[in-house]
């Protein structure tokens, strides 16, 4: 689900090392809008990206994909980002985080979604928000989550097209956030239909199940706790930058997060309380099966007994020939055999009667 990258050990500081070997192309978008319109576009290199926004635009510059370490340099050179953020870049699986340098601010943000096959994805934002320009920087270029920050920049509704970049970066790491919540409500489904399974029909594949329930929350809470936290850097930051009508904003952007937080931590208890239920109930139904083991074999007790005594089937005789009178009358007894089966049977049905009187069965 998520990956992580790391620098060779020794290496100097703010070296871009290889991509990631799964690394894509680089794909260039270009977004510049205002109040009076929008002009979007795709570019194929570095070289061919604006410089700056046009006057009262902002300008927003995607780069999907980090197969091309030399682009990556070419565009922090041209839009003079710092060495050490570019590294953080190319090293994906950063924990989220913000950084000051200069003239912009470094966020990183994990994006996590369900992409076509409803399967949980991690994914590193990258994004330099500096006065007018915002540079965004994916792993990939198939799936995000900012189609509908794309169209409400293309429709002109709310506050995107009047506030600045600052307001186009808290419009990205809301919808990053705030698509925590479908994932998060497909856990929640899960884990109620396990907890059906657990008290119905537990098994080997309800407990993977939760292992691997467990371990996606677990990652979940990794990488939305310190979002949190870098939520509220921007809404304290004395940057220019961020200005004061966007903390506006990031306030409720930070009571997301913490709602995110209190849901991750609600599933990982009840997680944790459905393995405590399953091994519960694993262990109930041992002892339902060894009741049943116990009260069976105590029935046999005592007919195993009167079995063993009458088969022992000693044949003392005087001597003329007459049963010893110490010998076992019912021996020859004609009705010994059904008599000794009536007492057997007997004994069970007083014993089935006591047992369930003692609610044993």
């Amino acid at each position: 689900m998520f990956k992580r990258k790391y620098s060779v050990p020794g290496t100097a500081p703010a070296t871009l090392g290889a991509p990631p070997p799964e690394a894509r192309p680089p794909v260039f978008r270009i977004t510049e809008y205002g109040e009076a319109g929008v002009n979007e576009r795709t570019v194929e290199s570095v070289a061919d990206l604006p410089p700056t926004a046009a006057d009262g635009k902002i300008l927003w510059i995607e780069m999907n994909g980090l197969g091309d370490v030399a682009a990556l340099k070419a565009l922090g050179e041209k839009y003079d980002l710092h060495p050490l953020a570019l590294e953080d870049v190319i090293n994906v699986g950063q924990r989220p985080k913000l950084e000051p340098y200069g003239a912009h601010l470094f966020v990183i943000a994990q994006m996590i979604y369900h992409d076509r096959e409803s399967c949980l994805c991690g994914e590193q934002v990258s994004i330099f928000i500096g006065h007018n320009i915002l540079i965004s920087i994916q792993e990939e270029d198939d799936e995000d989550v900012f189609t509908p920050v794309r169209e409400r920049i293309r429709g002109g509704g709310g506050y995107i097209r009047k506030l600045g970049a600052d307001y186009l970066a808290y419009a990205l790491l809301d919808s990053i956030v705030d698509h925590c919540f479908p994932v998060l409500e497909k856990v929640g489904e899960a884990l109620e239909e396990i907890e059906e399974d657990v008290l119905e029909k537990p098994g080997k594949n309800t407990v993977a199940q939760l292992h691997g329930l467990k371990r996606s929350l677990m990652q979940l809470r990794r990488f939305v706790w310190p979002e949190r936290d870098v939520v509220s850097a921007l809404l304290h930051s004395d940057s220019t930058i961020v200005q004061a009508e966007t903390k506006v904003f990031l306030r409720d952007l930070y009571d997301h997060t913490v709602q995110i937080m209190d849901l991750i931590e609600a599933y990982r208890d009840v997680a944790t309380g459905l393995v405590e239920l399953y091994l519960s109930s694993v262990s109930l139904r041992t002892n339902e099966v060894m009741r049943v083991l116990t009260v069976m074999s105590s029935l046999f007790i005592p007919l195993t007994f009167i079995v063993g005594l009458y088969g022992m089937n000693f044949q003392n005789t005087t001597g003329d020939g007459s049963p010893a009178p110490t010998n076992m009358p019912e021996l020859h007894w004609k009705y010994g055999y059904l008599g000794v089966i009536a007492v057997m049977a007997f004994i069970s049905v007083c014993q089935i009667f006591f047992f369930k009187k003692k609610k044993w069965l």
